[in-house]
């Protein structure tokens, strides 16, 4: 069958009413785990495993994939409204959401963020139909050398395109990478850097990270300071599209945020994390007013959602094409199908057609019922900035703790946070971004087990980065952006000092 007969065939098994209804409860299950902090896709999923033996296979896998990508969205909605990122895809909607929130346009960043998802998702879902097989190609053309070339693009492209400081973006960069190599080490175990603290064997908890980064330094700031939150009287639909100039600046943004998600998501291995990032980079580059970024920019919010969900759904092509799960998510949905007699691979399209074909159209069903559900929320969303500070602030602070503490069961991650918490606001006094940290702490351990694999594959030749042509083009790409970054800061040294030299001979 051809693929307008797939999606025929998907839509008749998708619109069955069981598999609507499991559809439907997946994706509001995902949405209110993602608002959760710290509860995320992959403990909602754990959860409802043992749930889905009981399930009809159709309807049971499109309804942990709609808790999978209802929590892409639900992630966005407490970082944008409390800065509270539980995944590092939602720090980076933080970094221009919550901004926005405090000028009293909350509404205008979910919009934003709910329009760069549903793009980012539609248009994945298209790519995926039209281009699987291909992606699937690519992927298989990726090598150790490959992978640690395109990460390493990734942390030099966050770091200097769009950066007021390469030198702070890239400390925190470094830092972060730093802190990623905690642990017990994966090819001698070794502990490194663990201090004999027997709890940081497994390393720092990346939600332990993210929380104290974002959500305590933010409490802690909002306790020193006044609370400077605008609020409007009502947040609605019509109040949202007054701003149609601002809207207007989303849809550029979502689609160049969907293809960076589409290439990064159907890479196993990758996910939507360096997407985000490279996305949020991009946005700063190509604009023609930088300073809003920071400050509370719309194409920082939808063009990260759009890169975030549209990796959510092309993560799907490596999983169901080979049968590789792109991240410990597509794991644990590579398990369920392997529960229910499903093998995913190249004959899957042959075998199981009702499944591939299925849960595709599921993807455009669920994805219409986010936007369904979530549309007349916003508001409701917003009316939680209409609380009080001083009795907001220890419901977040709890809510960190138990959403840190449900994912090792550590009381030394609720330790860890605070003291996390302070550090991540002492490098906000200092004009540090903690995005980046983060961003080295996620890429910084993929980036050296690559990089070893490759020089052991290759004996210790560190040319064998650029003889492969992927991995060239990579690192060309990374010296591009280093000279770029150092002609740009000398320039700009030239060009402040040329004033002062003008002022002093006209004194």
């Amino acid at each position: 069958m051809n693929t307008f007969e797939g999606l025929l065939y998907g839509l008749s098994v998708a619109t069955q009413p069981t598999v609507l209804f499991y559809c439907f409860v997946g994706v509001f299950l995902g949405t209110f785990i993602g608002v959760l902090p710290g509860v995320g896709a992959l403990a909602a999923i754990s959860l409802l495993l043992p749930v889905t033996y009981y399930i009809q296979p159709e309807a049971a896998l499109v309804m942990l994939a709609g808790v999978y990508y209802g929590a892409q969205y639900g992630g966005s909605i407490a970082a944008i409204l409390l800065r509270l990122p539980g995944t590092p895809q939602s720090a980076v909607t933080a970094i221009e959401g919550y901004p926005l929130a405090r000028q009293g346009r909350a509404g205008l960043a979910l919009f934003s963020a709910m329009s760069g998802s549903f793009i980012g998702s539609m248009l994945g879902i298209l790519i995926l139909v039209l281009f699987a097989p291909l992606l699937a190609k690519i992927g298989t053309k990726f090598g150790a050398a490959e992978y640690a070339s395109m990460m390493l693009l990734g942390l030099v492209a966050a770091s200097t395109v769009g950066a007021t400081s390469p030198a702070k973006s890239m400390a925190m960069v470094v830092v972060g990478m730093i802190l990623g190599c905690i642990g017990t080490d994966v090819n001698s175990g070794a502990m490194r850097f663990t201090f004999g603290q027997t709890a940081l064997l497994d390393g720092v908890n990346l939600v332990a990270l993210a929380m104290g980064l974002f959500g305590i330094s933010e409490v802690i700031s909002n306790i020193r300071g006044s609370d400077e939150r605008k609020l409007r009287e009502k947040v609605g639909l019509r109040e949202m599209l007054k701003e149609r100039r601002e809207l207007r600046r989303i849809i550029f943004p979502a689609i160049r945020g969907t293809g960076l998600g589409a290439f990064f998501g159907a890479l196993p291995g990758t996910g939507g994390v360096i997407a985000t990032f490279i996305s949020y980079a991009t946005e700063r580059k190509v604009t023609r007013t930088p300073e809003r970024f920071g400050n509370g920019a719309v194409e920082g919010v939808a063009g990260p959602e759009a890169a975030n969900n549209s990796g959510a759904i092309t993560a799907f092509i490596p999983t169901l094409t080979l049968g590789i799960p792109g991240d410990v998510v597509m794991a644990l949905m590579l398990g369920a199908m392997i529960i229910h007699g499903i093998q995913p691979g190249p004959l899957m399209l042959v075998e199981r057609p009702e499944m591939f074909w299925g849960l595709i159209a599921s993807f455009g069903i669920g994805n219409l019922f986010l936007l369904v559900l979530n549309l007349p929320l916003i508001g409701i969303w917003v009316a939680l900035l209409r609380i009080p500070f001083s009795l907001l602030y220890p419901a977040i602070v709890v809510f960190v703790c138990i959403g840190v503490y449900s994912v090792r069961g550590s009381t030394f991650d609720v330790y860890s946070v605070v003291v996390i918490g302070a550090a991540g606001y002492a490098l906000s006094l200092m004009k540090f971004n903690p995005a980046l940290l983060l961003l080295g702490f996620v890429l910084g351990p993929l980036i050296e087990t690559n990089l070893r694999r490759a020089l052991l594959l290759s004996r210790g030749d560190l040319l064998v980065f650029f003889e492969r042509p992927i991995s060239a083009g990579f690192m060309a790409a990374i010296i591009a952006l280093i000279l770029w970054g150092l002609f740009t800061s000398i320039r700009s040294r030239r060009g402040g000092s040329a004033p002062a030299s003008v002022t002093e001979s006209g004194d």
